[in-house]
Parts: structure tokens; C-alpha cells; sequence
């Protein structure tokens, strides 16, 4: 029996928040007991160069470029259909913004959450801990911000080489 993507996607997202649910107590433990929000501080920083060096480095090359392969469909398919830069749209288009940002869930959804997995994964084996808030900023980040880069581009690139229309 096949799997449908709507399950597929199910169980990874399902996987995800059991994931998450189970390692938030801990933090929030940690929280308390320290009072280091860990967040954006200077350990959440020189955490980020360990994770460059540590076990799981290559996803900071493959999360990116896959990201960046679908971001490149996503913005030859608004180039063809007329539509303006997605960064562009998002940002100055307000009554887009929600059709946008549903769009570019439905295409990069399992990407983040296996980002999110596996940021988790490199904390266990790198750091010997968890923590659930670096892994929801580190691991989108990874996937987002190429993504919003480059379907904008693509689009701009693909528009820009087409012949302009006379009449």
C-alpha cells in the first residue's frame, strides 16, 4: 500500500511535535533553573560555528541548496503565471501575503521540519543537550531564507530575459 503525501506528511509532522513536546520540558526545566534564555545570547552563537565543525555540517550545504531547487520551480512557475517577486509580494502586497506565505508552506513544509529534526540531532551529538528553541530558529532559517532569495530571483531573471510585449 502507498503512501499519499497528505500522510506522508502527517507522520513527519507528527513526528516533529511528539519530538518537540517531548524535549520542551526539559528546556523550559533549564530555564528556570539557570535563567539563560540561551537565545540569542552569546552561547547561542558560538553554538552555531559548532555546529558548522560538529557531526551534520553538510546540512548547511544540502538544506540550502534543496531549498534553493525549490525555490527555483516556485519562481519559474510566478514568472510564467505573470506574478511579481515574491520577496517583493510578500513584503509591499498585503492582500497576497497570506496566499504567499501558504504557498511557500505547502513547498518547503517537510524540508523545515527535517531541518528542525536534524538540528536536534546535531545538538544531542555536538552539545549533549537539547534545545528546542535553537532548533526552530536554526533549522527554518536554513530553509527560509534561500528559498524567499531565490524564487524571488528566479522570477526577476525569468521576467527580465523575456522579450517586452509592443501594443
Amino acid at each position: 500500500m502507498k503512501m499519499t503525501a497528505i500522510s506522508r506528511n502527517s507522520v513527519l509532522t507528527t513526528a516533529l511535535v511528539v519530538v518537540l513536546l517531548m524535549v520542551i520540558p526539559g528546556a523550559i526545566r533549564r530555564l528556570i533553573e539557570t535563567g539563560d534564555p540561551y537565545l540569542f545570547t552569546k552561547h547561542f552563537f558560538d553554538d552555531i560555528l559548532g555546529r558548522l565543525s560538529g557531526p551534520g555540517r553538510l546540512r548547511f550545504i544540502f538544506q540550502p541548496l534543496t531549498a534553493t531547487l525549490l525555490a527555483f520551480q516556485d519562481g519559474r512557475r510566478d514568472a510564467r503565471a505573470g506574478r511579481p517577486a515574491f520577496l517583493w509580494s510578500l513584503i509591499f502586497h498585503r492582500t497576497h501575503r497570506a496566499k504567499l506565505l501558504r504557498e511557500m508552506f505547502a513547498s518547503i513544509r517537510n524540508l523545515v521540519a527535517i531541518a528542525i529534526l536534524l538540528d536536534l540531532i546535531s545538538q544531542a551529538l555536538i552539545f549533549h543537550e537539547l534545545r528546542p528553541g535553537a532548533a526552530l530558529i536554526v533549522g527554518p532559517t536554513l530553509i527560509g531564507l534561500p528559498y524567499c532569495v531565490v524564487r524571488a530571483l528566479t522570477n526577476r531573471v525569468i521576467q527580465a530575459q523575456r522579450p517586452a510585449r509592443v501594443g
